[in-house]
């Protein structure tokens, strides 16, 4: 892949995984030339997303996400990649109500040429393949990512939903048997995106999160020739450490109910 192609595949894996886990969420979709969204299938703003929007009448068709998001009682984001047309539509979304919510680096590794971390004494890392382990997984996750419990309550039981083979894959880390990181990889867009990477807080600033990515994007090495990934601000030189290039940006735009 060019870099124009791992930049579009970065936007259609986040899009077709938010979409994929909206519907299991029992999101309602939206899936036309023009705009492709899932509301309300979460409980999360991240999650009932507009994945991929070019449009002429966007003035119209924003108005139209956010009756759908007030319809179903939900916080909503638009995630703005690089494809997304009309070129002012972050401008527009803030006129109709959203707020900017920072933004997420696009970026790309090929899987052969991943740098490998520094070896984590005692670290075992593991693919969840059943619903216990799942379970830890969630405790897990819950201890440190997004709005924490919550989330995790939900990721897992849409995960849950979708079962545990291709595109699905999730690990675990565990340091002497206990838990201390998640990661997920989704297979999709002919790459393999990686998310979900946290470690709980007493066991960071240890290379497990390098570690575990790592781990997961080698196991998908034999199906995917490209890892990508939208970083936070502080995985951003993590990332760059093990040999991602930083290709894109997706903005976020959020809208959130008030009263």
């Amino acid at each position: 892949m060019d870099d124009a192609e791992l930049v579009r595949a970065i936007e259609d894996n986040a899009a077709d995984l938010l979409m994929a886990m909206g519907a299991a969420g029992g999101g309602r979709q939206r899936e036309t030339p023009e705009v492709r969204w899932t509301i309300g299938g979460s409980p999360i703003d991240y999650h009932n997303a507009v994945v991929a929007a070019d449009l002429v009448d966007a003035d119209a068709v924003i108005a139209e996400s956010l009756l759908e998001l007030k319809n179903h009682g939900v916080p909503g984001n638009w995630h703005v990649g690089p494809s997304m047309r009309p070129d002012d539509l972050g401008t527009r979304l803030v006129a109709a109500g959203f707020t900017s919510a920072g933004s997420e680096p696009g970026m790309a590794v090929r899987i052969p040429e991943l740098i490998a971390p520094d070896t984590v004494p005692g670290l075992e890392i593991t693919r969840v393949e059943d619903d216990e382990a799942l379970a830890v997984w969630e405790a897990t996750l819950g201890r440190g990512f997004g709005e924490g419990e919550r989330e995790a309550r939900w990721v897992a039981s849409v995960y849950q939903k979708l079962g545990y083979g291709d595109p699905w894959r999730h690990y675990l880390g565990r340091i002497d048997g206990r838990a201390v990181a998640t990661t997920a990889v989704f297979l999709g867009a002919g790459v393999a995106g990686v998310y979900f990477v946290m470690t709980v807080p007493e066991a960071r600033r240890r290379g497990i999160g390098a570690a575990i990515t790592y781990a997961a994007l080698r196991d998908a090495g034999p199906v995917a020739e490209y890892g990508v990934l939208g970083s936070s601000s502080a995985g951003r030189s993590v990332y760059a450490a093990l040999g991602f290039r930083e290709l894109c940006t997706i903005a976020l735009y959020e809208w959130t109910a008030t009263g």
